[in-house]
């Protein structure tokens, strides 16, 4: 009986489904109707519209929020201003453009835009304000050149990590490292750091973590361009964040840097009434090397910054910039054959000397007002870029080369070596500086680091000794490659010790039989006779008969020899030096 069930609802079954597919040209197949519900786009229009708004509300300043009426009055410029003035018109990319915090409401229309009737209308989220986090970055492009950028907006919380997503700085950090992309740091305020009021919020303290320093450090070893602007009070993150990079500057007009503001110092080392330009303003960082140069505005400070990268390559990996130049390799200058005194006392301006030996309006000076016994800077020789070294004989010391002036050689040895800077020495160096306040400040010790620096790089160094080299520091500055890579100017004057002192050591006893025989009218008289004779064998002339220099050239010929030196690089050994770095064979190290 069961299977007599079975068979009958196979039967029916099987009728089933061949009415349904029997075909009926004369019953009319009704169209389903198209659903009229409130189904969301099929554009997605829903959502664009939401990110547009939202952008709008990001990039319009509100003029009443006490945060930007506080940044118009302290005459800085709105964080969107400055991206728009650093970046070339048109370029910006923006990341995170809706990152922050969004009050959203529901509104309800109807779908034809009409009055709403029951079972007619629908719902749609609406951004009804909005916070962005205080952070702007992104691409865009210096000069044509691609980069990425962080800029700070102070207006919202100073910066704090409290209206700023510090996820977004970690990921700018990690996509330079990972692009060889150049960075553009533009600090004001605490630049993603803590504040108090996040404990408040979190309903817990923390241990501070820094995880976004170790990609920076990666990239500064890696020879990927750190630029970094002070342009407002760098505070804790945010001025080591500026400081870690390869060059800084500060706008003079607002900008200022220091570990805590002075309401904090003011608790802890009772310092009080301090602005904060007296904390931690340019008159103090752009003269102790914290921060390389001072600019007079923010519009300065994005020029300096536009300067220094036209000079550097994206990274490590591949070339310094090379942009012909109108100025021939073969001009000389007569004028350098008198710029040297004859007399040893006298100085001259070695500034002048670099300007008129390098591509005309080439030379960018970096770090100006500290260590000031040494001018570094960045210049070109028939297109190719180039770092600078010089003594300073205008210095106190008389160019001696003093404990922040080696601080200074030293960091730009690095930098030159990161980047795949063929360095150019300008050598008149008396010695290292002598004295109480050079030992106090421990000359020896940062004068022993600048030796580690000059040995442990590996960029070229060709060398022009245009007067003195003594001592320690001039056998470091002209002994540090192998072979050596130098020329003299016949105004050169080189030895253990300057004569005037070590006659004196070297002779001492001599002078004192003679003012104990004579007085002091035949020590005079003995000291006049042995100057004279040290005076004539110390002609430079003889060190080259002796090959103890390779060569002294006319200084009037000094540029086309440097031209030829640095073409020559750049022809013939840059893409071995960039393969060597590219297969890890070699190491350059600026942290």
């Amino acid at each position: 009986m069961g299977s007599e069930e079975e068979e009958k609802k196979a039967q029916e079954r099987i009728q089933q489904v061949t009415s349904h597919i029997t075909n009926q040209p004369n019953t009319p197949r009704r169209r389903r109707k198209q659903s009229t519900s409130n189904g969301p786009p099929a554009d997605y229009s829903d959502r664009l519209s939401q990110i547009a708004l939202l952008e709008k509300m990001a990039r319009t300043p509100d003029i009443h929020h006490r945060g930007y009426a506080r940044q118009k009055r302290a005459g800085k410029l709105w964080v969107r201003e400055r991206v728009d003035q650093l970046l070339d018109p048109g370029s910006l990319v923006e990341i995170g453009s809706v990152a922050g915090e969004v009050t959203w409401s529901k509104n309800t229309t109807s779908k034809e835009g009409s009055k709403k009737e029951e079972g007619d209308e629908e719902e749609e989220e609406v951004p009804t304000a909005f916070t962005p986090s205080n952070s702007v970055q992104g691409y865009g492009r210096l000069s044509g050149r691609k980069i990425v950028f962080t800029a700070d907006d102070y207006t919202l919380r100073a910066g704090h990590a409290d209206g700023a997503l510090f996820e977004k700085t970690l990921y700018i950090e990690k996509l330079a490292l990972s692009l060889r992309l150049p960075i553009i740091k533009l600090v004001d305020g605490s630049s993603g750091g803590g504040s108090v009021t996040t404990i408040r919020k979190q309903g817990f303290s923390y241990i501070p973590p820094l995880p976004g320093f170790e990609p920076v450090f990666q990239q500064l070893n890696m020879g990927i361009p750190n630029l970094g602007a002070v342009l407002g009070p760098a505070i804790g993150l945010g001025a080591a964040r500026v400081t870690a990079c390869h060059f800084s500057v500060m706008a003079a007009n607002v900008g200022s840097l220091f570990n805590a503001g002075p309401q904090v110092v003011k608790g802890a080392t009772f310092e009080e009434g301090l602005s904060m330009a007296e904390l931690g303003g340019p008159d103090m960082h752009c003269r102790n090397g914290t921060i390389d140069n001072i600019a007079i505005n923010e519009q300065d400070a994005f020029s300096q910054l536009h300067r220094v990268l036209s000079y550097l390559p994206n990274s490590g990996y591949s070339s310094p910039p090379i942009i012909p130049s109108p100025d021939p390799p073969t001009r000389r200058e007569e004028s350098l054959r008198s710029l040297i005194p004859r007399r040893k006392e006298r100085m001259y301006d070695p500034r002048r000397l670099i300007h008129l030996i390098v591509d005309k309006d080439s030379f960018f000076e970096i770090g100006s007002l500290w260590g000031t016994t040494a001018i570094v800077g960045l210049a070109r020789f028939a297109g190719h870029p180039v770092g600078i070294i010089s003594n300073n004989c205008e210095s106190s010391t008389g160019g001696a080369l003093d404990a922040l002036g080696s601080q200074k050689i030293t960091k730009h040895l690095k930098l030159c070596d990161v980047m795949n800077l063929p360095v150019v020495q300008f050598v008149d160096v008396p010695g290292y500086a002598i004295g109480t306040v050079a030992e106090r400040s421990a000359t020896m010790r940062h004068g022993v680091n600048l030796a580690m620096a000059y040995y442990s790089t590996t960029m070229p160094v060709y060398n022009i000794v245009t007067r003195r080299a003594y001592g320690v520091a001039g056998g470091v500055m002209l002994d540090c490659r192998d072979p050596r890579m130098r020329v003299a100017w016949p105004s050169g004057d080189w030895g253990s010790l300057p004569l005037k002192g070590g006659i004196e050591v070297g002779h001492s006893f001599e002078l004192k039989e003679a003012e104990r025989k004579g007085g002091k009218e035949l020590a005079d008289e003995l000291y006049a006779k042995l100057e004279a004779e040290y005076n004539h064998l110390m002609n430079p002339v003889r060190t080259a008969n002796a090959f103890g220099v390779e060569q002294i050239i006319d200084p009037a010929d000094t540029r086309s020899v440097i031209c030829n030196w640095v073409s020559h690089f750049y022809e013939e050994l840059m893409e071995e030096r960039l393969a060597r770095r590219r297969a890890g064979l070699l190491h350059a190290s600026f942290a």
